[in-house]
């Protein structure tokens, strides 16, 4: 390839007499005669005061744009926005959370689109960063590399964010003093770094990774490390090698590299979301994916790590084992991982992993394939009469598979919360939260407030919780979200009444509304949409054009 030929796009912006008044702005930004001759990177920083997930980030951005200008190209860092799904949680705020992850996309899209960027460097460090940037990067499929912030520290005594979360429930529950949750809350996250457990944004970073997408070990670094510096320093030489060789997402990011992502995800014990993003990502790049491919691939592959927030530990001891290529090594030599697929590295996933070291002896974070925690996968896609149109429940067997239960229905997680805190919620009782789908909400919020106040009164093996609204990777206990279709949109999750039993079975792979057809189809008929709750602005127009959750919640599906 031609020098010309690696600046397919910037030499449209930079090259001819014509282009002279936007080489002149560039000059204002630090170009010069031969940066023009360079091929052009975008640099996508996450980086944000908001959130401690993003507030190292424009330190990473800084090493990235070195290293590339090392390595011949010449970097531009831009901005794209974030928000923090632990501040928001629990609060109107937090149906921004989805959204955002389409402004972020758009933003990648629209910067590095615009400016001609030959490659693109994209660095997020919170939830919705993470798919957010790869839609992006897949929609222009131009060179590109995603880097992952890095992962938080914990606080004493093994604290992390959902320990605040959990200790509000036992503080109502009387068993968490005023002193007590305040140390916890001043001590339990103590830097940079995405929240510590398998969260989603461990999960969303480990599946990235397992894609081939980020460059290996990139999500098992912690924020502020002489690896996760490295890892910025070796991303420079990297997409200089992805430019000159034309590799693009879509040599990376195919369907066999899907399956990759979902089955790590799996091992991992990761969260929920991870269904509804590697969806929509799969949407961006243009490969079918669905629902059922969890179904499938799930049956054969079993969880293995004791990570929280179902486990014991946290990312940053997997980390210090070797974080998760170790595993993927296991699983490429037990045949359960396709080592053709191409990487970021210009090499194969099988080529990537040939040296790399076993776990060490006598380590239990990563269990034995023939020990596992649960022999299939913790995600488990149900329907029934109830979702017809699927959910998805986050089931480790920790909780058991099945559960049968009295209905207790709430229109909004406020509402629900205000119920466990206050004593209403008792034993034996199904919650369901309903109205906060991606269109009813808008925006299909995080039940983890719910949810973590469950497990805070000691309440976690009595109560299932049901919702069109979806799940932080740290909530835990007996939870289905993503039911489809969503209240708003007239499922039957709408006309569920509290006193209704309901029945969830994980093995069966159902979730049935233990009335018949007949009564169902009369409380339908008498059901009447709400009137949207948002008419102006951002909110308003992604639950004008958003999908249902299980087609990922992407806006763009019907345009």
């Amino acid at each position: 390839m031609t020098d010309k030929d690696s600046r397919k796009y910037s030499k449209l912006v930079v090259d001819g007499v014509e282009q002279a008044p936007s080489r002149a702005m560039l000059r204002a930004v630090g170009f010069g005669d031969d940066d023009f001759k360079k091929p052009q990177i975008g640099i996508a920083s996450t980086w944000s005061m908001v959130t401690p997930c993003n507030m190292h980030i424009n330190k990473l951005a800084e090493d990235v744009n070195k290293a590339t200008d090392a390595a011949g190209g010449k970097g531009i860092i831009y901005s794209c926005p974030t928000i923090s799904d632990g501040i928001s949680m629990g609060t109107e705020g937090m149906k921004y959370s989805l959204v955002s992850r389409e402004v972020i996309a758009e933003s990648v899209e629209t910067v590095s689109g615009c400016m001609g960027h030959d490659g693109i460097i994209t660095i997020g460090g919170c939830d919705k960063n993470m798919p957010g940037l790869l839609m992006g990067m897949s929609r222009l499929n131009r060179p590109s590399i995603f880097i992952y912030g890095g992962t938080i520290q914990p606080g004493p005594n093994h604290t992390n964010v959902v320990s605040v979360f959990e200790a509000v429930g036992g503080h109502a529950a009387g068993k968490v003093s005023d002193i007590e949750l305040k140390n916890i809350e001043e001590t339990a996250i103590p830097g940079p770094g995405s929240c510590g457990g398998m969260y989603t944004a461990n999960t969303m970073a480990s599946a990235i990774e397992a894609m081939g997408m980020s460059l290996p070990n990139s999500s098992a670094q912690d924020a502020i490390s002489a690896e996760k510096k490295q890892d910025c320093l070796d991303a420079g030489a990297a997409i200089m090698h992805l430019v000159k060789n034309d590799i693009k997402p879509s040599d990376i990011m195919t369907k066999s590299a899907f399956e990759n992502a979902i089955k790590v995800v799996i091992a991992l014990g990761g969260s929920t979301n991870a269904v509804l993003h590697l969806i929509a990502m799969a949407f961006s790049m243009g490969v079918e994916l669905e629902l059922d491919d969890f179904t499938r691939l799930g049956k054969k592959t079993p969880m293995v790590a004791d990570l929280k927030p179902s486990g014991k530990y946290l990312m940053s001891e997997l980390i210090k084992i070797g974080g998760i290529q170790p595993l993927m090594k296991i699983m490429l030599d037990a045949g359960m991982l396709d080592g053709s697929c191409m990487t970021v590295t210009g090499k194969t996933l099988a080529e990537n992993l040939e040296n790399v070291k076993p776990y060490p002896e006598g380590q239990d974070i990563i269990r034995p394939f023939d020990n596992p925690i649960k022999k299939d996968s913790h995600l488990c896609v149900l329907r029934g009469n109830l979702a017809p149109g699927g959910a998805v429940a986050k089931i480790t067997g920790k909780e058991g598979v099945s559960f049968t239960g009295s209905a207790r229905v709430y229109n909004s997680e406020e509402e629900c919360l205000a119920g466990v805190l206050d004593g209403t919620v008792v034993a034996g009782d199904v919650l369901v939260i309903r109205y906060e789908g991606p269109r009813g909400a808008p925006g299909m919020r995080e039940m983890l407030s719910p949810t973590s106040a469950i497990m805070g009164k000691g309440l976690g093996q009595e109560i299932a919780l049901i919702t069109d609204g979806r799940f932080s990777g740290g909530s835990h206990g007996f939870v289905v979200g993503h039911v489809t279709p969503e209240a708003s949109e007239g499922g039957p999750i709408a006309i569920v009444e509290t006193g209704d039993k309901i029945s969830i079975d994980a093995d069966a792979n159902t979730v049935e509304l233990h009335l018949s057809d007949e009564e169902i189809a009369a409380r339908l008929a008498k059901w009447q949409k709400p009137a949207p709750r948002y008419t102006r602005g951002v909110l308003a127009k992604y639950a004008a054009t958003v999908a249902s959750a299980s087609e990922g919640a992407v806006t763009d599906k019907y345009l």
